[in-house]
């Protein structure tokens, strides 16, 4: 199977818990990081099918900095790029820790930092945290890239010290700062961000929406275009989080009947995942959902909960998807 571009994701564990994480990532999620063996699992598949390029997310990566260092020297031993790492800057407190970490990664073959700046994150994290982390980056001369730059000129008229709570960003922000941001940012709907669209769209009978899905299978369900791999070597397909495949059982031998709602999904779409949940004694929400993703997230989050039945979805991000909104 080839295998173009993959995010690794070390953590799920963050400093933050952001409305629109589409991997439902918090300070509360099960603690931990990719282990040694996990790694050079994942690295060795990845390179045994043509991935030859990462970037490293999470989770907040630098969380555990050591930990961080092995999955780069790993990656090095395996002949894999690390073309950027995601960073909220949390960690940004001193200028010359911040330095020295720079350095290292750097002399490990890191082409770039991706820096956060938002006003979800702003509501755990100070933005002047990845403004500092900028600066030191412009002084080692280390490429850097603020996703997205558009939100810094929103960010102005709130102090840069301090994280800000909901009240306060519609205040000084706009009322409707949540639905601008995820508008600015065209955000999938999955993982965290599904609240987003419950909050500010308006609700479809199930009839409709799955008359208009038809038996259309979900094909990007092993897309590998821009796939992640998770803490543990699953592969989380880009268009469906919540949903874990072993990914070198993905790469060598895919039984999907293992996995009953991926093969639903897979071979029929929402339709038969539908079908698959009502056998399972799922009861429809009477007023409907905001859009099939929504109603999908909604099944897979009722499937997850049946104990060993559905071993590719992950019970604690539908948990936390739902929990620190």
């Amino acid at each position: 199977m080839y295998l173009r571009y993959c995010g690794i994701m070390p953590n799920y564990k963050c400093s933050a818990a952001c409305r629109h994480c589409l991997y439902a990532c918090s300070p509360s999620r099960t603690g931990g990081y990719m282990d040694e063996a996990t790694m050079k699992e994942v690295c060795a598949t990845l390179i045994q099918n043509g991935c030859k390029r990462v970037h490293i997310g999470g989770g907040e990566p630098f969380l555990d900095y050591e930990g961080l260092l092995t999955l780069l020297k790993t990656c090095v031993d395996y002949g894999i790029l690390v073309d950027y790492i995601e960073t909220n800057a949390s960690w940004v407190v001193s200028e010359k820790d911040t330095t020295q970490r720079l350095r290292q990664i750097k002399k490990l073959g890191v082409k770039a930092l991706c820096i956060s700046v938002d006003p979800y994150h702003a509501e755990y994290i100070p933005y002047g945290r990845p403004l500092s982390l900028a600066n030191v980056c412009t002084e080692e001369n280390f490429v850097y890239f603020i996703w997205q730059e558009r939100f810094l000129r929103m960010l102005q008229s709130i102090d840069a010290e301090t994280a800000h709570s909901r009240q306060e960003l519609e205040q000084n922000l706009s009322p409707s700062y949540i639905y601008d941001t995820a508008n600015a940012y065209g955000l999938k709907i999955g993982g965290r961000a599904i609240n987003i669209e419950e909050e500010y769209h308006s609700r479809k009978p199930i009839g409709d929406i799955l008359t208009a899905a038809g038996d259309s299978p979900c094909n990007d369900l092993l897309a590998t275009n821009h796939f992640h791999v998770d803490m543990h070597g699953n592969f989380i397909p880009s268009g469906c989080t919540g949903i874990i495949i072993p990914l070198k059982e993905l790469t060598t031998n895919l039984d999907t009947s293992r996995y009953p709602a991926f093969e639903a999904l897979l071979n029929g779409g929402i339709n038969a995942l539908h079908k698959l949940a009502i056998s399972h004694k799922f009861i429809p929400n009477p007023d409907g959902y905001t859009s099939k993703c929504a109603l999908c997230f909604h099944i897979r989050h009722h499937l997850s909960g049946i104990s060993n039945a559905f071993p590719e979805l992950d019970s604690e991000h539908y948990e936390h998807s739902l929990r620190d909104y």
